[in-house]
């Protein structure tokens, strides 16, 4: 037992992890730090996405009917504060990029940035809305975080301004197994998968301009090598009980047949 408990200690000695902070490069006495953030981009609407589309007026009945029929459309994965596997309302973009609204018709938005087609739905709803205005977002901005976090998932982002730390906040943080210094951050790309690796442990990430995520990013936070040495005593202790009880058994076995 005690051999056991010190070839323990030593194991996890050796593979103690050493990057565990956030931002080590800004030193603990300075007062202030600056560094230039990366410049955001709003993103494009693809087919499959939701989007969440209100019209308002001075008479809300008038448009009660149009926001109220987006349609329920199954999400999985979380939102930041509850469970999201319940259907989301909103308006479904279909494989040729066009949304229909009631009474304004079917609109392009494949391509185009909420903002772009904000404006133009709200050029048609003039046409039978006085002074309307008009709200347009992403409904399923999902993204999905996996490995040494607290809560791996899919998650649906509140907005589309979604950075790296957004996301992992969401997971709950990194676990004290995860490799802060290595993030993997996967995203397709024109029909390609783009591997990009992220130091948590350097403040120059805020400038990276993969800082803010995309709809459908993947990251993945690998296990350093304290957890990795971890589960390899593990499961060598586990096998030096089953061969000690085997042992056991074979000299049992043997006296009896004496």
């Amino acid at each position: 037992m005690v051999l056991s408990g010190v070839v323990t200690l030593f194991i996890t000695s050796c593979s103690a992890p050493k990057n565990i902070t956030y931002f080590r490069d800004v030193p603990d006495t300075i007062k202030q730090h600056e560094i230039q953030q990366a410049t955001y981009s709003t993103p494009l609407i693809q087919a499959d996405d939701i989007l969440q589309i209100t019209i308002q007026t001075l008479d809300p009945t008038a448009t009660a009917m149009l926001n109220q029929s987006g349609a329920a459309v199954p999400v999985s994965g979380n939102t930041a504060a509850a469970p999201a596997a319940a259907a989301v309302s909103g308006y479904l973009v279909d494989k040729d990029g066009y949304v229909v609204l009631p009474l304004i018709g079917k609109i392009m938005v494949q391509g185009k940035t909420t903002d772009s087609v904000r404006e133009e739905i709200k050029t048609k709803a003039a046409t039978y809305y006085k002074d309307p205005v008009v709200n347009v977002r992403f409904a399923n901005f999902k993204i999905t975080v996996l490995g040494e976090v607290n809560k791996p998932s899919t998650y649906v982002m509140p907005n589309e301004k979604v950075t790296l730390l957004d996301a992992l906040g969401a997971a709950g943080d990194l676990t004290i197994y995860g490799k802060r210094e290595n993030v993997l951050l996967i995203r397709d790309n024109n029909g390609k998968k783009e591997f990009v690796r992220l130091n948590l442990n350097q403040s120059n990430i805020f400038s990276s301009p993969y800082f803010y995520l995309h709809q459908g990013d993947v990251v993945y936070v690998e296990p350093n090598k304290s957890k990795v040495s971890s589960t390899d005593f593990a499961q060598v202790k586990r096998i030096s009980i089953l061969a000690s009880v085997l042992s056991l058994l074979i000299v049992a076995v043997s006296r009896i047949n004496f």
